[in-house]
């Protein structure tokens, strides 16, 4: 990895955490972490070009049908591939299968890019996260296989203690806050050799007095019926929250 590389161009690929939610912007778009990495990027790099073809809710095989090969026909310098968690949080996955389409990814991604970037995925504290974590780690397992095989970076999301603080997750309980994702570009950041910005980006959020028992219970209904009962919804009736949404950034233009 050559130090403070000057990247011309960077695609994006992935679901709702690479889209951006929940950063949200006064006029009611999603920022996110890609986003604030091609802004730093563009600083370097004058005609800086970036694309990004996330779209929420995806799953691995959406992913590789609908956006990889979109990507590797780009020709960026830089390539982000984050994609199979939403399958993990599934009642039913075949892991196996996802493993298949992850490779089918990074196979036809890798030699179409001077730098494929991966991540082992954030996890939010608490009983979700303990409920699927065997999944989650199989997938970074398929992850950390794969960059090995086909030199691509990882960035270590799972393992950074601030990223698991439930202060940096939306009152969703799925997506990251803007604090969260600025993290995770300082990340991504340093990973592709960059001078850090934020050495610290990884360490805990200092403490706070936690809520009380009524302002937890509270944020549990208001989860409940804004985002967990909607979810529940959606999956019974095999519907997505992207479904007929378009890329966020179809195309690979100056930023």
């Amino acid at each position: 990895m050559q130090t403070n590389p000057a990247y011309t161009s960077l695609v994006a690929v992935g679901d709702s955490f690479t889209e951006g939610m929940s950063d949200l912007l006064p006029d009611g778009s999603y920022r996110g972490w890609a986003d604030l990495l091609a802004a730093r990027m563009a600083a370097r790099s004058p005609g800086f070009r970036y694309a990004n073809l996330a779209v929420r809710g995806k799953l691995i095989e959406q992913i590789v049908d609908e956006q990889v090969d979109v990507a590797a026909a780009m020709g960026a310098d830089v390539i982000t591939l984050v994609g199979g968690l939403n399958d993990t949080l599934r009642p039913k996955c075949d892991m196996a299968r996802v493993r298949d389409l992850l490779t089918q990814a990074v196979e036809r991604l890798a030699p179409h890019c001077e730098q494929l970037v991966l991540m082992r995925s954030p996890g939010r504290q608490g009983p979700v996260l303990e409920r699927f974590r065997p999944r989650m780690e199989a997938l970074f397992a398929v992850i950390d296989d794969l960059a090995e095989r086909h030199g691509a970076v990882v960035v270590d999301l799972y393992s950074a203690r601030s990223l698991a603080d439930p202060r940096l997750w939306d009152v969703d309980r799925l997506h990251l806050t803007a604090e969260g994702h600025r993290r995770v570009a300082e990340a991504v950041w340093q990973s592709l050799g960059h001078e850090p910005e934020d050495p610290e980006w990884h360490a805990p959020v200092p403490a706070t007095p936690p809520p009380g028992w009524m302002a937890r219970r509270t944020a549990d209904v208001r989860f409940t019926r804004q985002h967990l009962l909607p979810w529940i919804g959606r999956r019974l009736t095999g519907r997505s929250s992207g479904d007929g949404l378009p890329p966020k950034r179809p195309d690979l233009l100056p930023y």
